[in-house]
């Protein structure tokens, strides 16, 4: 998100001070749920949805065992960012034009909510990724809306019909979109009223609308303050004219924007899209994991998780037993290489981990590292097996061999030999093996 809300900051004040603590016990871990009880309450999230959060992060915390080689604290920060995650909903949402020319599309929401800033956004944004957008306004309760309109997308070059002498918004509508259509447009948006003295009216209207227009997609728009309330709208307006997703305005002022999109979540409804400022370009795609990312201060691990994923890396417990005693072999250094090099380049995983100053790396020295590993990986593969177990052996001519058959300088093989037998020694000191065990949660 462009902004955090009030919401945003208490939770990520509590994430921090867990990750600060000196360790992951179950008392921190109860007063990170507790952290997390108060932020998500004070931004109007329903109590029972609270609790049963909260007791999913403590069973999973307690239950599960650590994976081999993560630590108990980033394991319990995992669980809190997937838990979170999967309340708004796991994965981003798209709003694409299924080919059929026109797409329409028909807003609803009550008065405030946005709306018409919203419609303006949402024209915009299709312009922006290529589309032919055009925007109709058939709110006839607020003359100020066509207006608005036409202020916010003439500069654009985005076409708006409207008949500001109209009272009907079917007629509007209906030739709205016939108009646009003729003009070539591929997307086209309605705008439509949200002020009425009855409620009841206003949904009669939404009805009459859906059965003359037969949109493609009905988009809900909601005011991100609200809070919890936005479950009941998103459900009344469901009743009069089928909500295929929701648009979630105000969510760089709102302490409330929490409680809005876990009520809009619990509808089933999808949200696409979050309005975060003022501007005709602050408006988003809602990712939930870069949502719960960004409240939670971590960054955009996402990416760099489905590429572990790929590469189905495995680390042995008993082998890790047996570094952790100091008998770390080239072998291991093999398997190690292998594992890093098919998760991408050194820059692109470096960006995507919490590593403070990697920025201000020379690029030759990520590039001489990343050489560095290709040609140590040839190296080992060039040895016998006896030699990667045993480095010991490797006098003057297999150092001759071994370069030879990978295609190196003698020097690079002498490199990696010491570099070898650096890491053996470290890996021997017995303060060092103590920290390894208490970060993989060993006692």
């Amino acid at each position: 998100m462009s902004a955090l809300s009030a919401f945003g900051k208490t939770l990520k004040d509590v994430f921090s001070k867990f990750l600060s603590s000196p360790s992951a016990d179950r008392k921190a871990v109860e007063e990170l749920v507790r952290g997390i009880q108060r932020a998500l309450l004070t931004a109007d999230v329903k109590v029972e949805l609270v609790q049963k959060l909260s007791d999913k992060i403590r069973e999973r915390a307690v239950a599960e065992s650590l994976p081999p080689g993560v630590s108990r604290k980033d394991h319990v920060a995992r669980i809190v960012y997937e838990e979170l995650t999967a309340l708004l909903g796991r994965k981003p949402a798209k709003l694409t034009p299924d080919g059929k020319k026109p797409y329409v599309v028909m807003l609803l929401g009550i008065q405030g909510s946005g709306k018409t800033t919203t419609a303006a956004k949402l024209a915009n944004y299709f312009k922006a990724n290529g589309y032919k957008a055009g925007v109709v306004c058939a709110d006839t309760y607020r003359p100020a809306a066509y207006i608005q309109l036409k202020q916010l997308l003439d500069p654009r070059g985005i076409p708006v019909y409207g008949e500001p002498e109209n009272d009907d918004p079917i007629e509007i509508a209906r030739k709205g979109v016939e108009s646009l259509k003729q003009s070539g447009l591929e997307v086209i948006i309605i705008d439509t009223a949200g002020r009425h003295k009855q409620q009841e009216e206003l949904m009669n209207e939404m009805e009459k609308l859906q059965a003359a227009v037969k949109p493609d997609e009905n988009i809900l728009v909601i005011d991100g303050t609200i809070g919890q309330q936005a479950g009941a709208h998103a459900a009344a307006f469901h009743k009069a004219a089928p909500v295929g997703s929701i648009i979630v305005t105000k969510l760089d002022t709102s302490a409330k924007g929490g409680g809005a999109l876990t009520a809009v979540a619990e509808t089933g409804a999808t949200v696409k899209f979050v309005g975060v400022g003022e501007r005709i370009e602050d408006f988003e795609s809602f990712n939930p994991s870069g949502y719960v990312a960004s409240l939670l201060g971590m960054p955009d691990i996402e990416s760099l998780v489905e590429r572990v994923k790929m590469a189905e890396l495995a680390i042995d417990e008993e082998r890790m037993k047996t570094i952790f005693t100091g008998k770390f072999t080239l072998e291991d250094m093999v398997n190690q290489l292998s594992s890093l090099t098919k998760l991408g380049p050194l820059r692109k995983i470096l960006s995507k981990l919490p590593i403070p100053g990697f920025d201000t790396l020379p690029e030759n020295e990520l590039e001489k590292a990343e050489e560095r590993i290709k040609k140590w990986s040839a190296i080992i593969k060039s040895m016998t097996r006896q030699e990667r177990e045993d480095p010991s052996i490797v006098d003057g001519s297999r150092v001759r061999r071994i370069a030879r058959g990978a295609g190196v300088f003698e020097r690079d093989v002498r490199e990696l030999l010491k570099s070898y037998q650096a890491s053996r020694k470290m890996l021997k000191d017995r303060k060092l093996r103590h920290i390894l065990r208490q970060s993989r949660g060993q006692s």
